[in-house]
């Protein structure tokens, strides 16, 4: 029985002036602002939205249900997930039961990090690796699983 093959590309997407895709990326039914630049094997989910001059590199994932604000660096392989698995597994294609994610402008946000759904707050560094479990409502480094900020409460 042959595969049903779908095709990665980049569609549908409501772009800014200056964007810059690089291909490889699985790129669709979202919004790029001004500037912004998407690195190779980037997949940007529909009803996505990434503000001006943000740079999203190489291998990272967005899912729906994410904004993310101006000014901001997604680092490699960084991960947002919009389904917590709040009843105990997969929502299965449940849309109620995701998550959306919003995020500040000038955040960065480091390799391998996992973003739940979360808010997180203007001027916030997330350090490589972390997982951003809960909402981040002051600037600051974060690092660590669940991410803390760096100083703060232990």
């Amino acid at each position: 029985m042959a595969p049903d093959l779908k095709s990665v590309g980049i569609r549908d997407v409501t772009c800014g002036e200056g964007v810059t895709i690089v291909e490889p990326a699985n790129v669709y039914g979202c919004t790029l602002g001004n500037g912004c630049f998407v690195g190779p094997f980037v997949e940007i989910q529909a009803g996505a939205v990434i503000g001006d001059r943000t740079r999203v590199q190489s291998h990272a994932f967005i899912c729906e249900l994410v904004t993310i604000g101006a000014d901001c660096f997604v680092s490699h392989g960084a991960m947002f997930i919009n389904d917590s698995f709040s009843a105990g597994g997969p929502a299965r294609g449940d849309r109620t039961k995701w998550g959306h994610t919003r995020i500040g402008d000038r955040v960065s946000i480091g390799t391998n990090a996992t973003i739940m759904p979360v808010s997180i707050c203007d001027d916030v560094v997330i350090g490589a690796g972390a997982v951003v479990t809960k909402d981040i409502s002051e600037p600051g480094f974060y690092v660590g699983n669940p991410a803390r900020l760096m100083g703060g409460e232990k």
